[in-house]
């Protein structure tokens, strides 16, 4: 007993105090060494648990899945059927102001109950900068205004496609205001829904008496709004959205054009996140913009918790080299076994009600439960997602499989791709980049929908062998049991050949 308590005091000391020695403070565990113990359930159904839960403090998802910020797993198309399926997504940072700006912009426009400030072409523009406009925007019409801003008609696809008309003036090939159906400023959705599908049309303009433009209803968010009933949506009936930002000379300017879209979180997007550039970051922001939600991290203790709730996180991402394309704990000899991490950062962040996102480390559905009954809130995946339709890049094809490119943001190729967008391309910049991820192939997987689908349906079961009929019964409540090597070959198939 005396030598338990010797090692605990060393060890306590070695985290608490400035002594000046090496200490093994404990041993950590990963997902894969440890089991949820089965407990007496009373769920009759998997599909009668709840997975609604925080991410941060403010904002709720349905599902406890976030898409990583990474390049190669979330733009506009990942972060739209992400935020469908009742998740979100995380747009990356990687590229232009401008060009995250306008990923934000498309998820945000995807879907609305009332487009506020529908995009117009003026009547005596050309087709081809109509086409350009529709483009920029990814939309299929057009509000048609005069120079008063006064609406005199839509100009749409089939309009451009079906005219017979040798011209390319807008104000001739559009439908004009004589033939349009409109709707007054204060239409109710219901009422709205009834004259869409009454007269079979796709928009609906909403104008006053002086036909001014006071919005816009289309079909095609109604039928979206019925199809994705769990939506992750803000106030005005939108899509969420987060954006990462770094710690750079750019971080405050890439907020404010972020948060003058419409984006829902920002994330701070660093690799040792309790850093005193991550600190004063996330504190000019907080105290520039105190009304947006932002993720800090990633760290990997309570002590970096603590911090970064101090200086004004409303969730705290945790994972320090459990990433796949992850190289860290290899290049720097820094990490910390990520279900380890997991339960050491939840206990100092419920003290604050402050979320925990699981970042890094999921391989399969199981991991996800063993990351929420650990304390996590949520999950970010990175990996499990960027090989499939909505992740960005073409599929590649080798030996006869399909596959894309998966690379970690602190890989080299990452790397010569921020430095190609600025001015630091010198080859001593190369040179001197020390590379803490890879880049990689990963099998195609098919649509984000049929693998957000297979991982919920696990970790619902997951919930059930669990006995918590919600998520936040199984948060940071999971009773474990550590496994030998031969505990995990017994839980894999084994002793047969797989067909």
């Amino acid at each position: 007993m005396k030598k338990i308590l010797f090692s605990f005091l060393f060890s306590f000391l070695s985290i608490y105090s400035n002594v000046d020695f090496p200490v093994i403070v404990e041993r950590a565990l990963s997902y894969d060494d440890v089991l949820l113990i089965p407990q007496r359930s009373d769920i009759v159904s998997r599909k009668n648990v709840s997975t609604k839960t925080k991410l941060t403090k403010n904002i709720t998802l349905n599902i406890p899945i976030v898409s990583a910020n990474m390049d190669t797993v979330t733009e506009a198309e990942m972060a739209i059927t992400m935020a469908q399926l009742g998740g979100i997504g995380i747009i990356h940072r990687f590229n232009s102001i401008e060009d995250q700006v306008r990923e934000v912009l498309r998820v945000k426009r995807y879907r609305n109950a009332i487009i506020e400030n529908p995009v117009t072409v003026n009547q005596d523009a050309t087709l081809e900068q109509a086409k350009e406009i529709m483009n920029e925007n990814d939309i299929t019409g057009l509000l048609v205004v005069d120079n008063n801003k006064k609406l005199t008609g839509i100009l749409t696809s089939r309009d451009v496609h079906l005219s017979t008309l040798n011209t390319d003036n807008v104000k001739d090939l559009m439908t004009p205001k004589t033939r349009l159906i409109i709707g007054r400023p204060d239409i109710d959705i219901k009422e709205a829904q009834e004259i869409l599908f009454k007269n079979r049309i796709e928009k609906l303009p909403l104008v006053d008496l002086d036909w001014n433009i006071a919005g816009l209803i289309t079909r095609k968010d109604l039928l979206q709004k019925r199809q994705f009933p769990f939506s992750t949506i803000d106030d005005k009936d939108r899509l969420m959205v987060g954006a990462a930002i770094g710690v750079n000379e750019d971080a405050l300017d890439r907020a404010e054009a972020l948060i003058n879209v419409g984006v829902d979180i920002l994330v701070i997007d660093i690799a040792h996140g309790h850093s005193l550039l991550a600190i004063e970051v996330l504190k000019k922001i907080k105290n520039s913009f105190p009304n947006i939600d932002i993720i800090a991290g990633n760290v990997a203790t309570a002590h970096g918790v603590h911090d970064l709730i101090q200086a004004g996180a409303d969730a705290i991402k945790v994972g320090v080299g459990p990433g796949s394309i992850c190289t860290t704990r290899i290049t720097t000899g820094c990490g910390y076994p990520q279900l380890s991490a997991i339960i050491h950062c939840y206990q100092e962040a419920r003290k604050n009600n402050v979320p925990i996102i699981a970042d890094g480390g999921i391989k399969v559905s199981g991991d996800i439960t063993k990351a929420i009954a650990a304390g996590a809130s949520t999950v970010m995946l990175g990996n499990l997602l960027a090989g499939t339709d909505e992740s960005p890049g073409n599929t590649i094809i080798k030996n006869g499989k399909k596959y894309k490119i998966i690379r970690g943001m602190a890989s080299f190729g990452a790397h010569l791709g921020r430095t190609a967008r600025t001015s630091k391309n010198s080859k001593d910049d190369k040179d001197d980049y020390v590379p803490e991820g890879v880049e990689a192939l990963t099998p195609y997987k098919g649509s984000v929908n049929e693998i957000v689908s297979q991982l919920l349906g696990g970790f619902r079961s997951g919930m059930s062998y669990c006995g918590t009929p919600s998520l936040d019964e199984l948060c940071g409540k999971g009773q474990f049991i550590q496994i030998t090597s031969a505990g995990m070959r017994e839980s894999r198939p084994h002793d047969i050949e797989t067909i």
